[in-house]
């Protein structure tokens, strides 16, 4: 239950540094970080993966499809 005086925890926030160890499971091309809609977002594959409570979902099921710029 919570109170007013002990609010929820906050979701954990994604760590930017993984950015740099990690890549698009289709392509292998660099990923960008969207931090309004809590995705890692490759271009090349024309998806983006959500980020859930800190935790990127890099798979292909889980990823929206975004339409290519």
């Amino acid at each position: 239950m919570n109170r007013p005086d002990h609010p929820a925890p906050a979701q954990p926030g994604f760590d930017r540094h993984m950015l740099e160890a990690l890549v698009c499971p289709v392509t292998h091309a660099t990923l960008s970080y969207d931090a309004a809609r809590q995705e890692l977002v490759s271009r090349a594959a024309g998806l983006a993966f959500p980020i859930r409570a800190g935790i990127p979902i890099m798979l292909v099921g889980e990823a929206r499809r975004i339409k290519a710029e």
